[in-house]
C-alpha cells in the first residue's frame, strides 16, 4: 500500500498511469486494512489535499480520503479528532497558513464524511469558537466566501445566542473592509459572487436568530457614520441592504434622524456612503433606503445635512445613468434629489452639461429598456427646467436633443413639484408640526398618515363627508360623564376637521382610542372591518350611557340631541341642529335609538318558504351595512333563467384581513365561486359591467336551499328543501355598501382579490317593503324588487337572469331614492396590502343641505296608481333636467368631488369617481356610502330645507369647550410655522451669502 501511495505521489508516471493507480487504491478501500495503515493512509491523503503539486493530486487526495473514510469511519474518526481541527484553524498545515481557503475547504469535505458519527459534535464546538476569531481577524473576501459555504451547509458551526450578535457584527464589520483591487471581468464577478455567499450567511442568521438583525444593523450604521480619515467602508456592505425586511425602514430610519446622540457629521457620512452603494451591481432596495434616509432627514428639518450631501453628491448619482444595471435606482434617488432641491437650481445646474451626451447615448443604442428610461429621465427634465426657468443658455441644447420626445403637461409638472419638495413631504412618521404649509386650494383637512393607517384615514374623511352625521356629532352636548367616550374623541376630531388651520391633521388620539385590539398598530388593516367596529363602539357606548343615565332625563345622552349652554330641554331650532328624524310608527320624543341607529341604521327581514308544506319563517333583524356578493361570471356559471338560483352557495367572498372567515355582523351575504385568477375582466364581453345595483339585487335576490344546505322545517320535522328570500323592511338614512371583492382560492388556498370593475351610479332606488302581516299564511315567499337604478345601463344584465317567485301577499316595494355620498377605494393587486383612499363630494356651506327632485317620478315614486315608472335618469341627460340632476348628484366639473388621500385632499369630479378604475384598473371602489334623497321639497318653520325631519342648512355653532382646543392648537401652529419660515429665510440668505447673485426671500 505505502509504494502504491509513493508510486501515485510521484511525478514521474503519466496521467493515465496515475488514474489507473487511483482506481486501484479507491478498490482497495473495501478491503480490511489496519488501523496503523488506516493512519498512514490519512495523513498522505492531507498532505496530497494541502500541499499536492498540481490540482490533479490534491483531486486525487480527496478521492482516496473519502474513499477510504466511508469503508474506515471509526478509524478516520480517530484521525480528524477535535485536535487535529484546532490544530489547522490555528497554526495551519506545515508551510499552509491557517488562513488559506484550503484550509476550511478541507475541514468542510471532512465534515461531511463525519456528520453522522458522535465527535462531530466536539467539533462543531470547537469551530463555533473558532470561526468568531477568524471573523474578528478581518479575513479577505475568497476565505469568508468559503467560510460562508461550510456555515451554510454546517449550521451546527454558527455561535448561538450571545456569541451569535457578536458573530454576525463582525462579519459586517468584515464586509466593511472588502475591496476589490481586480479590473478584469472574472475578477470582479469572483469577488462580487464572494460578497454574496457571505451576505446570505447573514441573511439566513437574522432568520434562524431575529435578536440578531438590530445589533447587526447597528454596527452598519457605525461603520458608515465613521468620521475617521483613514477608513474607508467597503460598498459591499450594500450587499446587506437587500435581505433587511423593507417594514424596518420607517422604525430604523425614524430612530436614526430622531436620536439625539448621532451628530450631524456622522449623518452627513453615512448619508454620503448609502448614495455610494448605488454602484454595487446586484443590491436590491438600496434606493429605497437612501430615500427613505433623505425624507427622514427632511421630517426632523436636518436642511443643512440635505444640502451639503445633495451638492457633493448629485454628479455620481447622474453617472450611475450610464450603468445599465444600476441605472434605474440610481433614476430614482436622482429624481428625488432633484425634485426636493428646490431652494436653488445648484444642484440641477450641476448635472445640465451631462444630460445632452447621456440623452444622445441612450437614443443610440435602441434597446426598449433604454426607451422606456429615456421617457422618465425627460421628464425630470423638464420639470427641472420648468422649475428654473430663464437660463436659455444652459437649456438651448437640452431642448434641441430632446425635442422630438413626449413631454409632460403644465399640470403634471406642477403636481411633481408640489409633492416633492422637502417642506411639502408627507412622512409617516413625521409630526404634524413638522408639516407647515397651509390648507390646500380647496380649503379641507387632510389626515396625516400615522403608520399604514390609510384605512381609518378613509373611513374617518367618509364619515366627515357625511354631512348630516357630522353636523349632529358637532352639535352634541357631552357632559362630564362622556368626556372619555369614543364620541367625544370623535366630535373632536370633527371639529379640527372643519375648523384648523394645519393642511393635514394627526388623529393620534382617535386611532389608539378606535383602534380594534386585534388590529396591530403599524400594520395594513381592512377599512370595512374597522369602519363595522367603529360604528359598533359608538352604538353600544351609547347604549350604556342611556342605561347610566335613564334616573337623569335632563342630560342628554350623545345621540338624543343637542341641549343649549344652560342645560336642559330646549327646542331643535335653539340648539342649531334638528333632533334626528323618526321612523315610521315611533314618535320623535320616544324614539330611543342611538345615532348610530337612526343614521346608518335599516332593518331587514329574511323568509325561508319550506317548498314542502309552504309555511314561512319569517325574521327581522337590523343592520348597518351591507356586504356584497360578486355574481358568478355570466360566462362560466350563468344565473338561471328558469327560477331563482339553485347554485350553492357558500362563504367564499370577504374583506381583507379575515374578512372572508370571521363571521359577518348581520344577514350573510349571498357568496359565489371564488375566481381562480383572482382578476374577473371579461374581454370582448357585450354586456355592459356590473353595477352596484346588480349586487344588491343578487344580494336580496332568492335562493334555493338544498342538498348539504337543505332547511330543517319546523312543521314538517325534518330537512326540506326551501326557498330563502331578503327584503329591506326599514331603509337607513345613509346606506353603506360594502362589496366583497376578496374571494378564496380552495384550490391554491389563497385570497385573492376581485378585480371587476362596477359602475358606481350617482343615484339609485333601494326596494323598501313593509313588514308582512302577522299571523298570515303564505302559499308563497313573494320576491324581492330588483334595485332601479338611475342609469342608461341599468340593471338588466342581472335581472334578466332571475326569474323571481310568484308574487304573495306582500305589498308592492316602494323605491328610496339614494343620492352617492363617498367611496372609499382600495388600490392595490392583492387582499393582502395595498392603500386606502376616498372620494367625498363637496358639499359647503348652504350646499350642504339635501336637495331634492321636483319631480317625484324622476326616481320611480308610485304615481298613484300601484304601478312604478322607472325611467333612465344620468348626469349627462335623459328625461331629468341636466342642471337639475347636477344640483342633486354634482357635475362634471372638478370640485363638485373631493379626493382624501391621507394629508392631501384635492378637487375632482363625478366623472373621475365613476372612471378611476378604468384607468387604474387595481384601484377597485370597496366601500360606498348613499344618502337617503328628499324627494318632498317641505319646508320647516324657519325656512330651511328639511329632509326627513332634519334641518340641514348650515353647521352648527362649535361649543366653548371645541372653540378652545382648536383655537389653542392653531395658535400654538401659527407661531411654529413663523418660527420656521424665519429660519428658512435666514438659512437661505446665509447659502447664497458671496455667491455673487440676487437673494431672493422665501415665500
Amino acid at each position: 500500500m505505502d509504494k502504491i501511495l509513493e508510486a501515485l505521489v510521484s511525478s514521474s508516471h503519466s496521467v493515465s498511469v496515475k488514474k489507473a493507480i487511483v482506481k486501484k487504491v479507491v478498490e482497495a478501500a473495501e478491503k480490511e486494512v489496519t488501523v496503523e495503515q488506516c493512519q498512514a493512509l490519512y495523513t498522505l491523503t492531507t498532505r496530497l489535499i494541502f500541499l499536492g503539486e498540481d490540482s490533479f493530486q490534491k483531486q486525487v487526495g480527496f478521492q482516496v480520503l473519502e474513499a477510504y473514510a466511508r469503508y474506515h469511519r471509526a478509524d478516520f474518526e480517530l484521525f480528524f479528532s477535535k485536535d487535529f481541527v484546532l490544530g489547522l484553524l490555528q497554526q495551519g498545515y506545515g508551510p499552509l497558513d491557517r488562513k488559506d481557503p484550503a484550509v476550511v475547504d478541507y475541514i468542510h469535505g471532512c465534515l461531511r464524511l463525519l456528520i453522522s458519527c458522535p465527535s462531530v459534535l466536539d467539533i462543531f464546538s470547537i469551530i463555533q469558537t473558532e470561526i468568531l476569531r477568524m471573523v474578528c481577524e478581518r479575513p479577505e473576501p475568497a476565505l469568508c466566501a468559503r467560510l460562508a459555504t461550510m456555515l451554510s451547509d454546517f449550521i451546527q458551526c454558527i455561535p448561538r445566542e450571545k456569541m451569535a450578535i457578536l458573530f454576525c457584527q463582525q462579519l459586517v464589520r468584515t464586509i466593511g473592509y472588502f475591496h476589490c483591487p481586480a479590473s478584469q471581468e472574472r475578477e470582479l464577478r469572483e469577488y462580487v459572487d464572494q460578497v454574496t455567499k457571505v451576505s446570505t450567511l447573514l441573511q439566513n442568521i437574522w432568520k434562524a436568530e431575529p435578536v440578531t438583525l438590530l445589533p447587526s444593523l447597528q454596527e452598519v450604521f457605525a461603520i458608515i457614520s465613521s468620521t475617521d480619515p483613514s477608513f474607508d467602508p467597503s460598498i459591499a456592505l450594500a450587499s446587506l441592504v437587500q435581505h433587511i425586511p423593507l417594514q424596518m425602514i420607517t422604525v430604523l430610519i425614524k430612530s436614526l434622524t430622531t436620536d439625539q446622540n448621532v451628530k450631524d457629521t456622522s449623518m452627513t457620512q453615512a448619508l454620503c456612503r448609502m448614495i455610494d452603494w448605488l454602484s454595487w451591481p446586484l443590491a436590491h432596495h438600496v434606493e429605497m433606503w437612501v430615500i427613505a434616509l433623505l425624507k427622514g432627514l427632511a421630517a426632523v428639518q436636518k436642511f443643512t445635512i440635505l444640502i451639503d450631501v445633495t451638492l457633493l453628491k448629485i454628479e455620481l448619482v447622474f453617472n450611475r445613468l450610464w450603468y445599465p444595471i444600476v441605472r434605474q435606482g440610481a433614476l430614482v434617488v436622482l429624481s428625488h434629489m432633484l425634485l426636493s432641491f428646490q431652494h436653488s437650481p445648484e444642484a440641477f445646474h450641476l448635472v445640465v452639461p451631462h444630460i445632452v451626451d447621456l440623452v444622445q447615448s441612450l437614443k443610440q443604442d435602441g434597446l426598449p429598456t433604454s426607451k422606456a428610461f429615456l421617457l422618465h429621465f425627460t421628464e425630470l427634465v423638464h420639470c427641472m427646467m420648468y422649475q428654473y426657468s430663464g437660463f436659455p443658455d444652459l437649456y438651448d441644447d437640452i431642448l434641441e436633443a430632446i425635442k422630438e420626445l413626449p413631454g409632460p403637461g403644465e399640470e403634471k409638472i406642477k403636481l411633481v413639484l408640489n409633492q416633492s419638495a422637502w417642506t411639502s413631504q408627507s412622512n409617516s412618521f413625521a409630526s404634524g408640526l413638522l408639516r407647515l404649509p397651509g390648507k390646500s386650494e380647496t380649503g379641507k383637512t387632510g389626515l396625516i398618515n400615522l403608520g399604514n393607517t390609510c384605512y381609518m384615514n378613509s373611513i374617518i374623511q367618509t364619515l366627515f363627508s357625511a354631512t348630516d352625521f357630522r353636523r349632529l356629532v358637532l352639535s352634541l352636548r357631552l357632559n362630564d360623564a362622556t368626556a372619555n367616550t369614543l364620541m367625544k374623541k370623535l366630535q373632536l376630531l370633527f371639529t379640527f376637521l372643519s375648523h384648523t388651520q394645519r393642511a393635514a391633521y394627526a388623529p393620534r388620539v382617535f386611532f389608539e382610542a378606535s383602534r380594534p385590539p386585534w388590529f396591530n398598530a403599524g400594520s395594513q388593516q381592512d377599512c370595512s372591518e374597522y369602519l363595522r367596529f367603529l360604528l359598533d363602539r359608538l352604538h353600544e357606548e351609547e347604549k350604556t350611557i342611556q342605561v347610566l343615565m335613564s334616573a337623569k332625563p335632563n342630560v342628554v345622552s350623545p345621540g338624543n340631541g343637542p341641549s343649549n349652554d344652560t342645560g336642559g330641554e330646549t327646542s331643535a331650532e335653539d340648539a342649531g341642529v334638528s333632533p334626528v328624524a323618526p321612523v315610521e310608527g315611533k314618535s320623535e320624543v320616544n324614539d330611543e335609538r342611538t345615532l348610530i341607529e337612526r343614521m346608518f341604521g335599516g332593518r331587514l327581514s329574511t323568509g325561508i318558504r319550506c317548498m314542502t308544506c309552504n309555511s314561512v319563517s319569517e325574521k327581522e333583524e337590523p343592520f348597518t351595512d351591507l356586504s356584497l356578493a360578486f355574481c358568478p361570471s355570466t360566462t362560466s356559471s350563468p344565473l338561471q333563467t328558469e327560477g331563482p338560483s339553485e347554485e350553492p352557495r357558500g362563504p367564499c367572498q370577504g374583506a381583507v384581513n379575515g374578512g372572508s372567515e370571521a363571521p359577518e355582523i348581520g344577514p350573510s351575504p349571498k357568496p359565489v365561486t371564488a375566481s381562480t385568477t383572482g382578476v374577473h375582466f371579461v374581454p370582448g364581453s357585450s354586456e355592459p359591467p356590473l353595477s352596484v345595483p346588480d349586487l344588491v339585487d343578487y344580494f336580496l335576490a332568492p335562493e334555493i336551499l338544498d342538498k348539504e344546505n337543505a332547511y330543517f322545517c319546523q312543521k314538517c320535522g325534518s330537512l326540506q328543501r326551501a326557498e330563502r328570500g331578503m327584503r329591506v323592511v326599514a331603509a337607513p338614512e345613509y346606506l353603506i355598501l360594502t362589496l366583497l371583492r376578496f374571494s378564496y382560492d380552495a384550490k391554491c388556498h389563497v385570497r385573492r382579490k376581485i378585480l371587476d370593475n362596477v359602475t358606481i351610479p350617482p343615484l339609485m332606488r333601494l326596494p323598501v317593503h313593509a313588514p308582512p302581516p302577522k299571523h298570515s299564511s303564505f302559499s308563497t315567499l313573494p320576491p324581492s324588487s330588483p334595485l332601479q337604478v338611475d342609469s342608461p345601463e341599468s340593471s338588466e344584465n342581472l335581472a334578466k337572469k332571475l326569474k323571481p317567485s310568484e308574487v304573495g301577499v306582500w305589498p308592492a316595494a316602494r323605491f328610496v331614492p339614494y343620492v352617492l355620498s363617498s367611496v372609499v377605494m382600495h388600490s392595490g393587486m392583492s387582499s393582502e396590502s395595498g392603500h386606502y383612499y376616498s372620494y367625498g363630494r363637496n358639499l359647503n356651506g348652504a350646499d350642504g343641505a339635501q336637495h331634492h327632485l321636483a319631480n317625484p317620478l324622476a326616481l320611480g315614486e308610485d304615481p298613484g296608481n300601484g304601478q312604478t315608472e322607472p325611467i333612465a335618469l344620468t348626469c349627462s341627460g335623459a328625461t331629468h333636467p341636466k342642471q337639475e340632476v347636477e344640483e342633486v348628484c354634482g357635475g362634471q366639473a372638478a370640485g363638485d368631488w373631493l379626493l382624501f388621500n391621507d394629508s392631501r385632499v384635492t378637487f375632482t369630479s363625478l366623472g373621475s369617481v365613476q372612471n378611476v378604475t378604468n384607468r387604474f384598473p387595481k384601484d377597485t371602489a370597496y366601500v360606498l356610502i348613499y344618502r337617503k334623497q328628499d324627494v318632498t321639497g317641505g319646508q320647516n318653520s324657519t325656512g330651511g330645507v328639511t329632509a326627513n325631519g332634519m334641518r340641514l342648512g348650515s353647521e352648527p355653532p362649535l361649543q366653548k369647550e371645541l372653540m378652545d382646543a382648536v383655537t389653542k392648537d392653531n395658535k400654538l401652529f401659527l407661531q411654529v410655522r413663523e418660527g420656521a419660515l424665519l429660519c428658512r429665510r435666514l438659512s437661505f440668505l446665509s447659502l447664497n451669502t458671496g455667491q455673487g447673485g440676487v437673494t431672493q426671500p422665501l415665500a
